[in-house]
């Protein structure tokens, strides 16, 4: 069984009028070592073109670090993600840091009448260290924070896919034999509903998007 952990970086769209688009997939593979433990074994990273926005905006240029350029030649999302499940093979458990990733990943492959089935094995490893560390579900740790808990440093850039994977793997790998982990299927899964990803509202509550959010109100 192989562990992946991902990541994914969408276009930021300050109007309503079209949902974001995948743009960047990162991903770390880890497998069973001979001492009980995980080891990385591969990766995986592509850039994805967008299509009904293919214009990257000077905001989600700012937020993710993804150019115009590194999308031009980047292949569709429908053909991004063939690639990517080629390299998946059958067997796998994919894990995230926080669920948007895998809400997006079910949004854009529902729009685009995709097979759902590959979404499967999913985990929210913040959910499982936040509860891990004791801290309020309500309030969860942010990727930097908990590997600062750890006193693990941030390898990289925030909010460039294969880095934020990187670093949530380092994350899960340390803390494997304490998780655990779930076995479903977004193909069998109640239909799925849009979610708020960010606020402004409330800085209190926990902000998957805080950054963004940081972002956008510099921009108004």
């Amino acid at each position: 069984m192989k562990y992946i952990v991902f990541d994914l970086e969408f276009t930021v769209l300050r109007s309503q009028k079209h949902t974001a688009e995948t743009i960047e997939i990162g991903a770390i593979e880890l497998q069973a070592d001979e001492h009980g433990g995980l080891s990385m074994t591969d990766l995986y990273h592509t850039y994805v073109q967008p299509s009904r926005s293919p214009k990257i905006s000077k905001l989600t240029t700012e937020f993710t670090g993804v150019t115009q350029s590194d999308v031009d030649n980047a292949p569709l999302f429908t053909e991004a993600i063939e690639h990517f499940k080629a390299w998946l093979g059958e067997d796998y458990y994919l894990c995230s840091w926080g669920p948007d990733d895998k809400y997006q990943l079910v949004r854009e492959c529902s729009a685009k009448k995709m097979d759902l089935s590959w979404i499967k094995n999913y985990n929210d490893i913040q959910l499982s260290y936040t509860r891990l560390s004791g801290a309020d579900i309500g309030q969860r740790m942010g990727l930097k924070k908990s590997l600062k808990a750890e006193e693990l440093p941030f390898i990289g850039k925030q909010h460039n896919a294969l880095d934020d994977a990187f670093n949530t793997a380092k994350l899960f790998k340390r803390h494997f034999s304490k998780f655990i982990l779930e076995c479903n299927n977004a193909a069998e899964e109640p239909a799925f509903e849009t979610r708020i990803v960010y606020s402004t509202d409330n800085e209190a509550n926990y902000m998957p998007f805080g950054d963004l959010a940081n972002l956008l109100n510099i921009a108004q």
